[in-house]
């Protein structure tokens, strides 16, 4: 059985630049353009730009929309103001992650939800199993393209482009204005990149004459597309999680490491039992490491320590572009969670010294 495999609005486009397009969370997505030590270094030090267009996009609505958003959420959506935007999960209803995702306050009564593109139909799903008070729901993620200019130059690169201050747009902030000729653009300081800039939110009919302008307004500034092999590499040196791999299904977001998103101040699905989980302590906790041999650490290694017994395993592992060491995240036993505790990574039958890393392992 093949998987239907949907293209991003821009598919031709990104072929057209050279992009080498793999399937990724049911969309064709371009991996690299060049290189990924040359993309990373790119978002770094300067200014490049992801097509991220197969994220999912949820508009809740309506009077009961904070009440929903409140029950299906483990971070407090009451103290946002509009134009913030909160980082937050979905907790399952047996310790897990159903999916980690934004909230975006667009209106008093109207929030954003923007989810991971290999969740789209599960989160929808489950979203809409408890929306037992009747708030209104629309699924938009077929209509917008999410664009992320990334790195230290993002803002003066693409400044040209809007009458809206960008470099007035605080972290997790945003504002809606035209952007390229384009109307009620989502100007957002987030991103995934541990670089600054922006993502910007665009409906699908405007997504070349918008990407064409950032391009053109950044060339002197060096700009440059970038693809997921990178986006890889910048969030793994920041200790991101990445859906799938670092939390799934079966992680409590006490173990990864997301307590402080998780709020006990109000009530959410599954929160009795997660605060029982936090007086009670967890088993494993999620670390960033770093190797101090050479070698590549990778997801599913083992983690031991020094007698040799296993104590873990790695959840993403890379190479890092700017340190150039072998780095990873990976859920140890609880009394191996310090930083500075040392751990080994069993790679090929060796295991390899590495020490536990306060996050973000890429210190600037």
């Amino acid at each position: 059985m093949t998987e239907n495999i949907k293209n991003i609005p821009l598919n031709d486009l990104h072929v057209s630049l050279g992009a080498k397009m793999v399937p990724f969370a049911g969309f064709n997505m371009p991996v690299r353009y060049s290189s990924d030590i040359e993309e990373h270094q790119t978002v770094r030090e300067g200014v490049g730009v992801f097509d991220v267009s197969h994220m999912g996009e949820f508009i809740i609505s309506g009077p009961k929309a904070l009440d929903l958003i409140q029950k299906v959420t483990s971070n407090d959506a009451s103290k946002l103001v509009i134009g913030q935007a909160q980082y937050s999960c979905f907790p399952n209803d047996r310790g897990g992650i159903v999916d980690d995702l934004i909230v975006y306050k667009l209106e008093d009564e109207k929030y954003m939800l923007v989810v991971n593109a290999s969740n789209i139909e599960k989160d929808w799903n489950w979203v809409k199993q408890h929306n037992t008070m009747g708030a209104d729901m629309k699924n938009i993620s077929d209509e917008i393209s999410l664009f992320a200019i990334q790195g230290p130059k993002a803002a003066e690169a693409v400044q040209s482009l809007t009458a809206v201050d960008l470099s007035a747009i605080k972290f997790y902030h945003f504002t809606v204005g035209d952007f390229a000729g384009a109307k009620n653009v989502i100007i957002s300081g987030t991103g995934y990149t541990g670089a600054g800039g922006f993502e910007i939110y665009v409906r699908n009919e405007d997504a070349e004459s918008v990407w064409k302008a950032i391009f053109e307004a950044g060339k002197s500034h060096g700009i440059k597309p970038i693809g997921l092999g990178a986006r890889d590499t910048l969030r793994l040196e920041m200790g991101y999680c990445l859906y799938g791999n670092d939390i799934n299904d079966e992680t409590s977001p006490l173990e990864a490491g997301l307590g402080w998103i998780t709020k006990f101040t109000k009530d959410f699905i599954n929160s009795e039992n997660l605060k029982k989980q936090k007086e009670a302590g967890v088993s494993k906790k999620l670390v960033g490491f770093i190797l101090q041999e050479k070698g590549i650490p990778r997801a599913h290694y083992p983690i031991v320590n020094a007698a040799g017994e296993a104590i873990g395993e790695v959840t993403s592992g890379t190479i890092s572009p700017t340190m150039g060491v072998g780095v990873g995240l990976g859920y140890v036993r609880s009394e191996y969670a310090q930083p500075g505790t040392e751990i080994a990574i069993t790679v090929r039958n060796k295991n390899l010294v590495a020490k536990v890393e306060k996050l973000p392992l890429y210190k600037k």
